[in-house]
């Protein structure tokens, strides 16, 4: 978190009045840590059942200034702030912050609970929204990001404890993950990753919406139903082939670009599968990852 928790720091160091996250490292000989009433985090006393807790609800909200300067420098280290939250996905190391930064105040002025679902990022605009997948177990969250962080190595987001523990990841500290940003638009639509998207419970891919309608399919795969692993969607066609051409070279299932027409125009929609399963879909989409492929996305095909 970058909020209170670097003031002091600030002055000697010109940082932003932000919070520094709970992994933020600690410069040697220098203690920051008065102003809590511990010194170290860790989890809360007792067997806290995060089974039960449901996941943040993403509203729309008009952009606000609280939290979101940019550039920004922590410990001598520059930090932008996205101009906008739409299309991001990203995967990494998840850690978490707990009792230590308890009741204490987050980057954009909220108080920070440990037993609520959200999260710090060093680039989201806040407050914002997002879908994290525990890459491991396949659990998913989402969770209000409202926080600066983590600072700690090449970490990519810091939870709370309970958003952490419903993940499966507490006892061990970090976790693999993928991050998605969900954006809410004024009347209410709703997009992750730059998709469109419904929340559904505990579903971990999205829908296409009912409303679109496939113009062409590459490749003879016009078949409806199933999962996909989509690799982009481009309003050109040549690019989109491009890449099909790419991941064609990489793998023996069927790639297809499919042509939609949306309010927004029309896209062209590079897509591996279909997939019987989400398992399958998800160590396609890992296999893709480690290919260089860093913004797929899983999702259904409604037609």
């Amino acid at each position: 978190m970058i909020s209170n928790r670097l003031r002091l720091w600030s002055v000697v160091s010109t940082a932003l009045a932000l919070a520094g996250c709970a992994s933020a490292p600690t410069p040697a000989g220098t203690d920051h840590s008065s102003r809590y009433t511990i010194s170290q985090d860790r989890a809360p006393k007792g067997n806290f059942d995060a089974s039960g807790l449901s996941d943040a609800v993403p509203v729309y909200q008009a952009p606000v200034r609280a939290g979101n300067k940019s550039p920004y420098t922590v410990w001598g280290k520059h930090y932008s702030v996205l101009g906008s939250n739409d299309g991001y996905v990203a995967r990494g190391t998840a850690s978490w912050y707990g009792e230590k930064f308890h009741g204490h105040k987050t980057s954009n002025g909220e108080t920070f609970d440990m037993y609520q679902m959200s999260a710090a990022h060093k680039s989201l605009r806040i407050p914002g929204y997002a879908r994290v997948t525990n890459l491991d177990n396949g659990r998913t969250v989402v969770v209000r990001v409202n926080d600066r962080g983590p600072f700690h190595g090449d970490r990519l987001i810091d939870l709370s404890y309970a958003a952490a523990k419903k993940l499966g990841y507490q006892s061990h500290g970090t976790a693999r993950v993928e991050v998605a940003s969900i954006t809410v638009k004024p009347d209410g639509s709703m997009f992750i990753a730059g998709q469109p998207f419904a929340l559904d419970g505990q579903s971990t891919v999205q829908s296409a919406p009912a409303t679109e309608n496939a113009i062409a399919v590459n490749d003879g795969q016009g078949a409806s139903g199933g999962l996909f692993v989509q690799l982009g969607s481009f309003s050109s066609r040549d690019p989109a082939e491009k890449l099909q051409i790419r991941a064609k070279s990489l793998l023996s299932n069927p790639v297809r670009v499919r042509a939609i027409d949306t309010a927004s125009g029309r896209f062209h929609r590079v897509q591996v599968g279909p997939f019987q399963d989400e398992g399958s879909a998800r160590k396609t989409q890992s296999l893709l990852e480690a290919r260089g492929f860093l913004q797929s996305i899983v999702l259904t095909d409604s037609h």
